[in-house]
């Protein structure tokens, strides 16, 4: 009998058309800078419901595009819930700003209205000019919620939405000022790395993609040294300007390519994934309270991620050692994500705090498996062999 295949918590799904989409690239006039990344961009904005998309090379350049552009800096805040990748708060450090980490639910791992008041209330008035919710597994945070006490505390918002790609709405950016997005291999979409941010902003727009660039611009309405600008009146084909400080942040043609080709399977991905998820939903049932998904509410949803919470002190057994024998079956699994307010650097910057919710939620969470080319048998076989280790025989 042929050994089952290994099972890693993500993976990119690469066919045919994807491999020739690169190819033709290859073989075009561009590598870079060329007319595939526009096209892209005009692809994504579409696909999400967005009026502007700009592309980027990784989902943290999104996120410290977005944050450079809304013009956070040094002696402002800027508020991240503690469940998230580390880019998520790196971004306001990036800018020079100060971290307040908000507590999070402690079954959905998701920033809350309340969660958001009492970071902000934590600091002085005026100070938190942004706050930045993550759409964690790809499930929405309560948008309309946040923006009411974002409002009253004069903050704006920027949606992380690196997870969430594929679900309806996401990146329409009606309640924030920019959706970012990771396209990174194991996201909705994979361009190998890759970032995007949405916006209906066009000044927010233009702003990112000069930022992007070195802080370059060829735009010769927004040249201020005319003397070298112009010749007779006449702006000088060779010349550029930097105004303002700004990063290579640029997407290539060739993952540009391969972008366009993904997003055209957006859709059935999401739709698979969905279908995944619904399938745990139903195989795992039987083992709750001791292993059960991650609270969802109505709202969309990316699956980006299917997070169970697992009672490990109930089982007699530790996470490593639950996560080892998932392994020695050929299941991969995954922790998303260890509290970022706990991390060293932060702990060094901020000092010593106790968030109960974030803490209780990464105590519980494991992420299983789950990309858009999981057979139905793929995930039986992961439901099968959780409930092994907890005990209970599934029909």
């Amino acid at each position: 009998m042929n050994k089952p295949s290994f099972l890693p918590y993500g993976r990119q799904t690469i066919e045919e058309d994807d491999v020739a989409s690169v190819t033709a690239a290859l073989r075009g006039a561009f590598l870079t800078t060329g007319p595939l990344v526009e096209e892209y961009e005009n692809a994504f904005a579409r696909a999400v419901g967005a009026e502007h998309a700009v592309c980027c090379n990784n989902g943290t350049a999104a996120l410290h595009l977005a944050v450079l552009a809304t013009g956070i800096g040094p002696g402002d805040a800027v508020v991240v819930p503690s469940i998230t990748f580390l880019a998520t708060a790196n971004a306001a450090r990036m800018v020079g700003a100060d971290v307040v980490f908000a507590d999070v639910d402690s079954d959905s791992g998701l920033m809350t209205a309340e969660t958001l008041s009492q970071a902000l209330n934590r600091i002085g008035p005026g100070k938190v000019k942004l706050a930045i919710p993550v759409h964690l597994n790809g499930q929405f945070c309560d948008m309309s919620s946040l923006k009411e006490v974002a409002d009253r505390h004069g903050t704006s918002l920027i949606e992380d939405a690196c997870h969430a790609l594929g679900a309806p709405s996401a990146g329409s950016t009606s309640s924030s000022r920019a959706a970012c997005f990771s396209t990174h291999a194991v996201k909705a979409i994979a361009t190998g790395e890759g970032g995007c941010v949405t916006t209906s902003e066009a000044p927010l727009a233009g702003a990112m993609r000069v930022l992007r660039n070195h802080g370059m611009t060829r735009a010769s309405q927004a040249f201020r040294n005319t003397s070298m600008s112009h010749d007779e009146g006449i702006p000088n084909p060779w010349y550029y300007e930097m105004a303002e400080l700004g990063w290579n942040y640029r997407l290539p043609d060739i993952l540009c390519a391969l972008g366009i080709s993904q997003l055209k399977k957006l859709e059935r991905f999401w739709k698979r994934r969905d279908e995944i998820a619904q399938q745990y939903d139903r195989l795992l049932a039987p083992l709750a309270p001791t292993v059960r998904p991650v609270a969802r509410n109505s709202g969309a949803h990316g699956f980006h991620l299917y997070a169970v919470l697992v009672d490990f002190a109930a089982l007699g057994l530790s996470r490593a050692r639950f996560m080892k024998t998932l392994l020695a079956r050929g299941i991969g699994t995954q922790v998303h994500y260890i509290p970022v307010h706990l991390q060293p650097y932060y702990r060094e910057l901020n000092g010593e705090m106790f968030l109960p919710g974030a803490e209780a939620y990464y105590s519980r969470c494991l992420s299983l498996p789950i990309f858009p080319s999981m057979s139905d048998e793929d995930v039986k076989r992961v439901a099968e062999a959780i409930a092994e280790i907890v005990g209970v025989r599934l029909t």
